[in-house]
Parts: C-alpha cells; structure tokens; sequence
C-alpha cells in the first residue's frame, strides 16, 4: 500500500481518516527557559520515547496554538526548527508528520559533548537574548513592532526603482560591483557630506564620513572601537535597549544617567564623573529615546564641556532628525564648540524604511580608519547598489522632496494621535506635543498605571519597563504613530483604553 502522511494514528492507509484521538501537550514540566524551547523539547522528548509515532500528524499550528495559550508564530517557529533538525516533515495541502526517519538518536555522551555547541561560545546576555526572540516573531509578523517606526507604504517606490535600475546600470558598465572602500562609494559619502554642510552646519571631508548598515551597526562599531578599560559607558536612564546591548556584548559596564524634561541632566553626570571614569556616553539629544525631549542648548554645551574636561567620547545618535515639526531643529552636537570628541551616528533608514539599511558615522580620522578595519572583519562593505541609487537621489532633491511630504503626514499623525489620546483618556493621560518624531511618551494617571496591562500589545505600545526604568510599576508608554493610518490610530488607542477598563 501507499504511504500517505494523512491522519494521526498508524501509517499506510489509503485515503483519509478523522483523527480517533486529539493530540495533547502538557508544557508545565518541559526543559527550558522560555516557551519556545519548552515546546522544542517536549516534542523531541515525545518523538524520542514513542508517544509521537513515525507518520502521525501533527496539529495544526492554530490549534496547537489555542489549546496551549500562546502565540500562534511560536508553534510555527518550533515546527520550521524541527523539520529542519529532522523531527519534522512538512507534506503540502495535508499538513505537519512526525518524520519515518528520524535524526540519529542513539549518539554517545562524548560524542553528544562534540556537538554541544553551548558549551563552546560564549552565553548571550540576557538583553541581547530577549530582542532577539522579538527580532525572530518581527520578521514572521505582517506588521513589526511600532515603537516609532516609518511608515513602509509611504516609499516612492517608482522613483527608487528607477534609481536602483540606474545605479546597477552604471555599476556593470564601469565594472564598479566588485570590492571597494569599506567606509562606503564615494558617491554616497559625497552626498552625505552636502546634506551635513547644508542640513546640520556640520563641514566635514569625506574622509570623516563613514556609510553603515544603519545605526545599530554604528553604535555597535562605536562600542567595538572604544575601550571598555578606559571607563563605564554612561546612557540616560530611560535608553535605547539595543544600545546597551550593544556595549555590554563589548565589555563595558553601563552607568545610568538621569533624564528630565530638558533632556540628559548635566549635574548628574559631574556626579558619575566623580565616582567613575568613563570612556563614553551615549545619547540621543534630538528627540530622546524613548521620552521624545529634545536636550536644552545650554545642556548640550554643558554636556561637550564635560567630555572636553574629562576626554570621554560622545555618541551621539540622530536617529530621526528630519521629522521635526515646530521650529528648525536644534544644531546637533558635532556641529557645536568642543565636539571634537563626538561620534555622530545618522540613518537614512527612517527617511524610507529599516529594509534598505543605510546610515552613516562621523567622527574624526583616527576613528573613522579603525571603525573601516573593524567593517572589514564583517562586512567587507556595504550594499554599493543601494549607496550609489540613495546618493542620486539625494542629490537630485527626491530624497528632500519625500522627507518634505512624509513630515507634513507624519506631523498630522501626530496631532491627530494627540486629539484621539485626549478623547479616549481625558485627565487620565499626560503628556508633552514632541516638537518632533514619530512617536509619543504618554504618562498615565495612577489610577490607570497600577492596573495589569500584560495583554498590552507590543506591536504598537512599550512601556518604560522596556527602556530600563526599574520602579517595577509602569507609568509611562510609547506610542508610534507614524507607521499607522488615522483609522489604525484610533484603533489602536481604543484597544489600550479596553484593555485599561477606560469607558469612552
């Protein structure tokens, strides 16, 4: 007879059969520290001691899913990972079997210690393990978590196809797609160098400029250039999670700065600077992250005076500076007196979408050269394609001209998310208009922030729990607008109110 992987019992019928038995799974003694991997194992433990025979089908993932709790995406990440360890088959249009041959099982301990993988790296910290769990359930979203986010709808996608369609064009004829300078094509570095002069009175050489992956990669090679023996790493006390991970994964032990309404507070960081050395502070002056204060200018000089007195760097990361709404922004750090120990950190990723990956670092010869040799070590160098098509566009004013339309969205977004927050929750929010930015920091009345809000839907909300505020009650979420619609706005707004027990 035929074998069909058709129905959950013995293999080797003929046709179709309803399932005599539902498959179940008791997750609570399962070996793991997290419910992915207590499903991995608990399926490899059944598998292996019979429960869950050769041929039998599985559940499928929206039962599965159902019947345990839990998110959908994570029974679909366990299967991926068991077919491709061998578990697992995947037949089209019938569903998800127990493998016939399965993975060698009967494998010695010394052979097992071979294989153990764990025990020859390096353990993650526990930050960098928890985003990239959320990175993995991103990926297989439709929508990502919207902390602030660009909308992806909104790119001017005729416009950069033709512009990919020239740079790779040009490229073949003058045979430029092989290796080049690490530190970026010149056309883009030369772009990014007009839009600094012009834009943020920052007059650098190209040899100062140096084109990323994004910020997160310049962060990170700002965390891998710096010596953690020089000193802490000081970051505001509410920060960018990614960051810190960042330089713990270099070694450098993180001191928590405080935060007011003026951004960073100077008089705190004299303190720390009494108490440690510090081989650099990172910060995000623009629109802070994720409280959306812009630092004061009288902050600002104060902070430049302190690294000039104490020789810290400053990483500065201007992560959205073209959505500001109410006034020309405020000059960045590097472009004011005493910067000459700033490394200022830009993306062009806000400007279109996080996909295309493009960003840039500016800081002085020295820093520049060695952050090229550590990209050489991972990268080699960018995506030339995309540098060579983003640098005619910038050139040719599409990229001003889709910042200029997407502001004046973004900046209605905004006011509307602001008079949608007001109808829903009255007096029972708090919060200040950010003069920029895709996001807004809502304070939550007392009574509103000592109830549960676990079921709160992260794709659209965090809470200040997320950005190292440790008083283990939340009074503070970020809300990204700038990714949604009015209509998906107010959605949004009405399921946090429902899940607060708010009347509207």
């Amino acid at each position: 007879m035929s074998r069909f992987y058709n129905y959950d019992g013995p293999v080797g019928w003929v046709g179709k059969m309803l399932r005599p038995w539902q498959t179940r799974l008791w997750l609570e003694d399962g070996v793991g520290t997290s419910l992915h991997d207590k499903l991995i194992n608990k399926f490899t433990d059944d598998i292996q001691n019979g429960r869950l025979q050769p041929g039998m089908l599985m559940p499928g993932s929206r039962t599965l899913a159902s019947d345990l709790g839990i998110n959908r995406k994570t029974v679909q990440l366990v299967y991926e990972e068991l077919e491709a360890q061998g578990w697992l088959v995947s037949v089209q249009r019938r569903g998800t079997f127990v493998a016939d041959v399965l993975p060698e099982q009967k494998i010695s301990a010394k052979n097992l210690q071979l294989l153990d993988f764990a025990k020859k790296t390096r353990a993650p910290g526990r930050l960098i393990s928890s985003l990239y769990k959320d990175a993995l359930f991103e990926g297989n979203e439709v929508a990502t978590v919207n902390d602030g986010i660009p909308d992806v709808r909104l790119i001017p996608y005729e416009l950069l196809g033709r512009a990919y369609r020239r740079a790779l064009i040009s490229s073949i004829r003058q045979q430029s797609l092989g290796y080049g300078d690490p530190r970026g094509t010149p056309e883009l570095r030369a772009a990014v160098r007009e839009m600094l002069r012009i834009e943020r009175f920052m007059a650098v050489p190209e040899a100062q400029i140096c084109t990323v992956r994004g910020s997160q990669m310049g962060i990170f090679l700002a965390a891998r250039v710096l010596n953690p023996k020089q000193g802490v790493v000081v970051l505001e006390e509410l920060s960018y999670p990614p960051a810190q991970a960042a330089f713990e994964s270099c070694g450098f032990q993180v001191v928590r700065c405080k935060l007011d309404h003026q951004g960073l507070d100077t008089k705190d960081l004299k303190r720390i600077l009494k108490r440690h050395s510090a081989s650099a502070l990172y910060t995000t002056p623009h629109h802070q992250y994720p409280t959306t204060v812009c630092m004061s200018m009288e902050r600002r000089l104060a902070l430049l005076e302190l690294s000039a007195e104490h020789q810290f760097a400053v990483i500065e990361d201007d992560y959205d500076h073209e959505f500001h709404y109410e006034s020309r922004p405020i000059p960045p750090l590097a472009s004011l007196p005493n910067s000459g120990n700033v490394i200022h950190i830009g993306s062009l990723s806000k400007v279109f979408a996080p996909g295309l990956r493009l960003g840039y670092m500016v800081a002085d010869n020295y820093f520049i050269d060695r952050a090229a040799q550590e990209i050489l070590l991972i990268d080699r160098q960018g995506n030339s394609v995309t540098e060579i098509a983003l640098a005619e566009l910038m050139q040719s004013g599409g990229v001003k001209k889709h910042i200029r339309k997407t502001r004046q969205l973004y900046r209605a977004r905004r006011d509307f998310s602001v008079q949608e927050f007001r109808r829903v929750f009255g007096d029972q929010v708090e919060f200040e208009i950010p003069a920029g930015g895709l996001a807004l920091w809502i304070g939550l009345a007392k009574g509103l922030y000592e109830r549960s809000i676990q079921g709160l839907n992260k794709k659209d909300f965090y809470t200040d729990t997320h950005f190292g505020s440790h008083s283990g009650k939340t009074s503070y979420i970020r809300f990204g607008f700038g990714a949604l619609t009015e209509a998906e706005i107010t959605a949004a707004i009405n399921q946090f109110a429902s899940l607060l027990g708010v009347r509207k």
